[in-house]
């Protein structure tokens, strides 16, 4: 009886201890080295690859999972099948009318990636191609805490381009290549994510890349990662006086290495121009683009402002880790890699300024701070919207009271229209291409600009920055940006993440009357949305001064500071969110009053603006 009370006891502490570790944070790790060699003529390329997994898992694992993304680009194809099936398909992904780019590919024009042979620490491994997913049973089960090597050969075809990656695109950039090669599915505390591409997000594997890319002597090739033999190239990369001793034959080798990414993004053209720009304290910034007259103020225009939003990110979220950064024409718009990002090159140095700004603010949220974007979009793509409207509006001096307002608009448009769907909702499960984009750029951007309504502007930006700071190199998830402003705040949000982001809940809250109390005034107000939220009140008196009163929302237990310090401010008591009436007393008799403005910064975003003030008749 001892014995079997003792081996309980054994098992719960054990248990106990097992449970305490999976409470802790881990994340997979993987080391690629690839060996690639490309065919220019028909675009075809051959590689060899060595992954070195670690399992930090607590988990044994009997299998896994790698991206085929090129795979998406067939006719039949689950990303086709998609286009062809939503209502709002992507417009640069169909024809003048209106049917699916995918469809029409011929054989040679079609993407493909195919595994042809696996092993797993020299044992063949069993691997079934399925779509833009290979699944791999293991030869033998990876332990917690452990390593395999998995070796593979595989064979691709670049496809016209069509989204992002692809040959020849219409500024005809030759090669753009991204999500190119098998990339390892990542493996996280919620499991597996090898969800199938249909032209939405990504998600990676954080590790080091070692990369040979053999292809045409004539083309110039720029992306992620340090050149290593930059001797034997040339192309702009060697240090000045350096002499060049090109590698003999018709093609050439370049080699790169980049620590600590999770994807790894090339491109590569023979009318490359290849321009650098070394910022002081700074990285060195790479620009590659079409030697085309068209282009050429363009890509002159782009380098110091990219030198400027490198300074403005680094000082306002946290200092780039890398020691370069590329921007390259090529892929379609604009889409952010690792340590680069392909841009479409355009003859108007606004739009591709713009994009720049958008596409290096990535940089640090999705790229550092690794979001799983299928799950989280607005994560990268809203917060990348809110920190580069500020970096426009401070570098481009469009000196905009409210940055902002352009999301605040899409977003308005959108919970009106009767199309939205929770921030909860997986990226590729949205009905609409509409509510997706409003969803992850716009009420992402939102996300951030009120919550500095809520915990004051100078909070959010010390959130960000310790957001950054704390959770850098690793996949943070929408509970990690909540405790972080908790933290610096002081405040319960849970209220806010919750309803902002698991919910179409609105906001409406309406000055419901202002009437004469004695020798004061009463003022009542209505909670007429489901969300809650503090509030603001601004009263402009006849004789035009003003004074301001806040209204605490309860279940936030904590109060920011005065948003208009130059301006007098009382506190009132909180108000209680089940309440759907709130009224305060004034002081002053409502002759005195020349108007009554319920928050007048506009960073609440309040779906019905026109109960928000109430004004004296003449």
């Amino acid at each position: 009886m001892k014995k079997i009370l003792l081996a309980t006891l054994l098992f719960g502490f054990v248990s106990i201890a097992l449970a305490q570790n999976q409470n802790g944070y881990w994340q997979q790790h993987v080391d690629y080295t690839m060996d690639v060699n490309m065919d220019v003529e028909n675009y075809q390329y051959t590689g060899t690859q060595k992954l070195v997994y670690t399992n930090n898992s607590p988990d044994v694992l009997s299998r896994v999972y790698y991206h085929l993304y090129f795979n998406a680009f067939q006719p039949g194809s689950e990303m086709d099948l998609r286009l062809q099936n939503i209502q709002d398909p992507d417009r640069r992904m169909i024809t003048e009318d209106k049917k699916s780019r995918i469809a029409g590919l011929s054989e040679s024009e079609i993407g493909y990636l195919h595994v042809e042979s696996l092993t797993q620490d020299g044992a063949n491994a069993s691997f079934q191609e399925e779509g833009t997913v290979l699944v791999v049973d293991l030869a033998k089960p990876i332990p917690s805490g452990g390593k395999t090597t998995f070796e593979m050969t595989f064979k691709g075809q670049v496809p016209v381009q069509i989204r992002r990656s692809g040959r020849n695109n219409a500024d005809g950039v030759a090669l753009s290549m991204s999500q190119w090669y098998p990339k390892l599915a990542e493996y996280d505390f919620e499991g597996w994510h090898a969800d199938p591409y249909i032209a939405r997000e990504f998600h990676g594997v954080w590790g080091d890349f070692d990369v040979k890319l053999t292809l045409d002597k004539d083309y110039v090739v720029g992306g992620t990662g340090y050149l290593q033999n930059p001797q034997e190239i040339g192309h702009g990369y060697e240090a000045p006086g350096t002499t060049v001793k090109k590698q003999k034959g018709k093609t050439l080798t370049w080699h790169f290495k980049a620590p600590m990414v999770h994807d790894f993004m090339w491109a590569a053209d023979p009318e490359y121009v290849h321009d650098t720009l070394q910022m002081e304290d700074g990285p060195t910034l790479h620009f590659f683009y079409k030697n085309d007259p068209k282009y050429l103020e363009t890509w002159k225009a782009v380098q110091p402002m990219t030198e400027k939003a490198m300074n403005f990110f680094s000082r306002n979220i946290g200092a780039y880790p890398y020691k370069q950064y590329s921007v390259i024409q090529g892929g379609d718009g604009g889409m952010e890699y690792a340590m680069a990002t392909l841009i479409t090159g355009g003859d108007k140095p606004g739009s591709v300024i713009g994009t720049m700004i958008h596409e290096l603010a990535h940089s640090w949220f999705q790229h550092v701070l690794a979001t799983n974007e299928a799950k989280h979009e607005w994560m990268d793509e809203g917060f990348t919207s809110f920190i580069s409207a500020l970096c426009s509006n401070e570098i481009r001096e469009q000196n905009k009271e409210n940055p902002f307002e352009n999301s605040y608009k899409s977003y308005y448009n959108l919970a009106l229209s009767g199309k939205e769907q929770p921030m909860s909702t997986h990226a590729d499960r949205y009905d609409l291409n509409f509510a997706y984009g409003i969803s992850a750029y716009s009420k992402g951007a939102v996300f951030l600009a009120q919550l500095g309504y809520v915990m004051g502007q100078d909070k959010l930006m010390e959130t960000l920055r310790k957001y950054y700071e704390d959770f850098k190199f690793k996949h943070p998830v929408p509970n990690d940006i909540k405790r972080t402003a908790e933290k610096v705040s002081g405040m319960e949000l849970d209220w806010y993440l919750t309803d902002w982001t698991q919910t179409t809940n609105t906001i409406d809250y309406g000055i419901k009357s202002v009437e004469p109390e004695g020798e004061g005034t009463k003022i009542t107000m209505e909670r007429i949305g489901l969300m809650p939220m503090p509030i603001d009140i601004l009263l402009v008196y006849q004789d035009g001064s003003r004074e301001t009163f806040y209204a605490p929302l309860r279940m936030m237990r904590g109060e920011k500071e005065n948003p208009y310090p130059q301006i007098e401010r009382t506190v009132l008591p909180d108000w209680p969110w089940a309440y759907s009436n709130y009224d305060f007393t004034i002081n002053r008799p409502i002759s005195d009053i020349q108007a009554v403005v319920i928050d007048p910064s506009q960073l609440m975003a309040d779906i019905n603006e026109e109960n928000n003030v109430w004004q004296a008749e003449e």
